[in-house]
């Protein structure tokens, strides 16, 4: 049991994917985010460890959005012994009751395709966890709306700030005994065509950062005729256009501007696919929970009716029988898993097609691969060549960069006494720290996987202003605390 408070970075420290933060203050135990791993294989072997706490003895978590690298390892966390309440906002509620069953359905469906057809080194493949773990971990979600505080134990307080990003985003402040830890989640940009902007920053003595662009300012583009001229290239030479998308966010952002490009008559009446079940269900979310994002109601409806929805596998597979034009949509956005794998094996050896990439792909990912010039993909244990038109799109990016990212510290509230920043690439995170302290003047770190450090030492003394320089970060530890059991 630890005399003091500390905050573990159990993921999301030098890769952009598996975010998840252990605080322990000797009486509560706190998660926040509880994401897998994705990307290259070493970084995606951490799934199967053991998890470096006993779930059992984690009392609480706490999640910034839906997305699978900050929601996706809920089910195993569950199913291994945590048994606290998950508190999250309604979207985010929402969406995990699509996206974690839609997860443990995909594992199961991986692991029996490989077993069938024998590429996997294991002779009999078992999934990460199970759909029916997915639903069970399911009951464990509470609500928190934004902008209300939540008393987790005397002393320990959370509140949900709106984030942007995706529906029900949220940055997550943790007060412990008067300390202040505010994580950003995944920030949205500020002019975002989808949804609204993040909330201020509020005055916190920690600040726990993402860095995904840290390194990069996005493109001035025009998303819409960015996509207008991609597609229409492809279009007038009879080809497929095949875009790799997030089922949350992504998919709903690219169905907003193909509707105001086909309202407008820039747009070909070629048929257009949403091929992701989860995608269909995720848009009807964004109609339900308008105030989260800028559309009206009449827009709202455009979107939803642009493109043909598809539903079962049989009508999957029946897209690869057809031949362009045409524009499917299907999820994962980074070419992970799910149907639109398929549809990159049927249409990428084409050079008559396209694969639009329009989001971050993660190192170690096929979308990276392609984003980089792969000629073939592995794929089904089976070498697909790619001669189709690779695209990267610039403008639909949902994440903030450096830029807005620095803004959004600068314009929030008081100094934090350390920043660590977290969620990014290496080159991302060491980039966005060095323009924290050349441009901020704030004490700002990146992380070590597994790094624990004090939060005593961020304590508010009562004769230091909020903004002091005189706070020092703290003792660093690297191991983890000592196993306890959970409070009465």
């Amino acid at each position: 049991m630890t005399d003091t408070p500390t905050l573990r970075f159990l993921g999301a420290a030098g890769t952009v994917t598996g975010s998840r933060y252990l605080i322990d203050t000797g009486r509560l135990r706190v998660l926040v985010d509880c994401g897998l791993f994705q990307g290259y294989k070493q970084l995606r072997e951490r799934n199967r460890q053991p998890f470096p706490v006993d779930p059992a003895t984690i009392d609480a978590v706490l999640l910034t959005h839906a997305h699978l690298d900050h929601s996706g390892y809920l089910p195993a966390l569950a199913r291994d012994g945590f048994r606290g309440p998950v508190w999250c906002t309604s979207g985010t509620r929402e969406l995990c009751g699509l996206l974690l069953p839609d997860s443990g359905r995909l594992l199961e469906e991986e692991a029996e395709f490989a077993r069938r057809h024998g590429y996997s080194r294991h002779a009999q493949p078992r999934p990460l966890y199970t759909e029916r773990d997915a639903r069970d971990a399911l009951g464990l979600l509470r609500d928190c709306d934004f902008d209300r505080t939540r008393e987790l134990a005397p002393g320990i307080r959370a509140s949900f700030r709106p984030a942007g990003h995706i529906l029900g985003a949220a940055q997550i402040t943790l007060e412990i005994d008067g300390v202040r830890v505010h994580f950003s989640g995944d920030l949205g940009r500020p002019d975002d065509a989808l949804m609204r902007p993040p909330a201020p920053r509020p005055d916190c003595d920690v600040l726990v950062c993402e860095s995904t662009y840290g390194d990069r300012a996005h493109a001035a583009v025009d998303p819409d005729r960015e996509l207008s001229v991609a597609v229409r290239r492809v279009i007038a030479r009879g080809g497929v256009v095949v875009v790799p998308a997030f089922a949350v966010g992504r998919a709903q952002s690219l169905l907003l501007h193909l509707a105001r490009l086909r309202q407008r008559g820039e747009l070909p009446a070629v048929p257009i696919f949403l091929n992701s079940p989860m995608a269909v269900d995720a848009t009807a979310l964004y109609h339900r929970h308008g105030g989260e994002h800028r559309l009206g109601e009449e827009e709202c409806r455009r979107m939803y009716e642009t493109a043909h929805f598809v539903h079962s596998v049989e009508e999957s597979k029946a897209l690869n029988r057809r031949s362009g034009p045409m524009i499917i949509i299907s999820a994962s956005g980074m070419a992970t898993g799910g149907r639109v794998l398929h549809h990159i094996a049927a249409f990428g050896p084409d050079p008559r097609n396209a694969i639009l990439l329009s989001g971050y792909q993660a190192g170690g990912t096929r979308g990276a691969s392609l984003a980089a010039g792969a000629k073939t993909l592995r794929m089904f244990g089976r070498d697909v060549p790619i001669r189709a038109e690779v695209v990267q799109l610039q403008g639909y990016s949902a994440h903030a960069d450096a830029d807005e990212l620095l803004a959004w510290m600068r314009e929030g509230g008081s100094r934090p006494a350390v920043a660590y920043v977290t969620h990014g690439e290496p080159n991302a995170s060491d980039t966005l720290r060095r323009r924290i302290q050349n441009e901020l003047g704030w004490t700002c770190r990146v992380p070590e996987h597994l790094e624990q450090v004090r939060l005593d030492a961020q304590r508010p003394a009562a004769s230091e202003t909020a903004a002091s320089p005189a706070r020092s970060e703290g003792a660093r530890h690297r191991t983890a605390p000592a196993a306890r059991s959970r409070p009465a």
